[in-house]
């Protein structure tokens, strides 16, 4: 029996179901709405089901067998793109598509630059990126619907692979203004008394209140929130000190003021930057190829971010 439907239109399918609106999901594939309507109908009618039930004001929601047939849909598209790694495997070329996810909190440093420079060199490969925080991160890889990402070794799963880029200590972050600005080093104590800036992401949180924890100390958290952005701000305009691991790349706020970075002093564990992959995925050319191209940015000094710091600053980008 003759296939009727195509692999695109089981796309739209899945970008419908996983947004519950046609508008958004012509944002996401770039493709008219019209374009994914008819594709929609065109299936429906092709598996003789509704596949979603239409709400005026809420959109378009998953019917039961639309729900089953997602998940199909998605497996047959994973399938489809595994056939692209094989043949690239067979022909020895980097091709085909690329999800890559990244930590958001340093992914507005790191990945573009690291993506163009991959494009440039491998330009039959499609990449689609995806900003997540850390546990999504971990979901995306276990669903398949990332190949790899960029973010940090924190609490890793057995079941997925870490390969570190790189190692970076941590550093306080405050205003030019602050107490703390001209001292070339401070430890956890030197902070206690101070209001803290907590970028409050999951597993990041954890990680730096882990160094007040590990010397006794509570720290002063007087205020949280999960955008680096925003942390910078609140910071450079006094609101207190933040914790970092990644420096970015200029001294100033996103509000244009002037920030300072200290080494972070005492035995405290450094972040590590690396790729988070599925065990097998390096079986894929095209995994492995951009493996090879992220190490090879770190040992030629040029991922993005991890430039040299001013004297007596730290190295890095921006924590997360």
């Amino acid at each position: 029996m003759p296939v009727r439907y195509t692999l695109r239109q089981l796309e739209y399918f899945v970008a419908v179901g996983e947004a519950g609106s046609i508008a958004l999901a012509s944002e996401k594939v770039n493709v008219s709405s019209p374009s994914i309507s008819a594709a929609i109908a065109q299936l429906e009618q092709e598996f003789g089901l509704p596949l979603f039930v239409r709400q005026h004001a809420q959109g378009l929601a998953l019917t039961q067998a639309g729900r089953v047939m997602l998940e199909q849909a998605r497996t047959v598209l994973r399938e489809a793109d595994r056939l692209m790694d094989i043949a690239g495997d067979i022909s020895g070329q980097v091709r085909g598509p690329l999800a890559i996810g990244c930590l958001l909190t340093f992914a507005q440093v790191v990945l573009p630059a690291v993506r163009r420079g991959f494009e440039d060199r491998y330009p039959d490969v499609n990449v689609r990126q995806i900003e997540l925080d850390q546990a999504a991160i971990f979901s995306g890889i276990r669903r398949a619907e990332l190949d790899i990402a960029l973010t940090y070794n924190l609490d890793i799963p057995a079941d997925l692979r870490f390969v570190t880029l790189a190692e970076l200590p941590p550093y306080a972050l405050v205003a030019e203004g602050h107490p703390l600005a001209d001292l070339p080093e401070v430890t956890v104590k030197d902070l206690r008394e101070h209001p803290m800036v907590l970028l409050d992401l999951p597993f990041s949180a954890e990680y730096f209140l882990s160094f007040f924890h590990e010397a006794g100390i509570k720290p002063n958290v007087a205020e949280r929130t999960r955008d680096m952005a925003v942390m910078r701000s609140l910071v450079a305009n006094g609101y207190g000190y933040s914790i970092a691991n990644i420096r970015p790349v200029n001294d100033q706020s996103p509000d244009g003021k002037t920030l300072k970075f200290i080494p972070l002093k005492g035995d405290l564990r450094p972040m590590r930057m690396g790729l988070l992959m599925a065990p097998d995925s390096e079986n894929s050319i095209t995994i492995r190829s951009f493996v090879e191209h992220c190490a090879e940015l770190v040992k030629d000094g040029a991922l993005p971010g991890l430039n040299a710091a001013p004297q007596g600053q730290a190295t890095g980008l921006a924590a997360g």
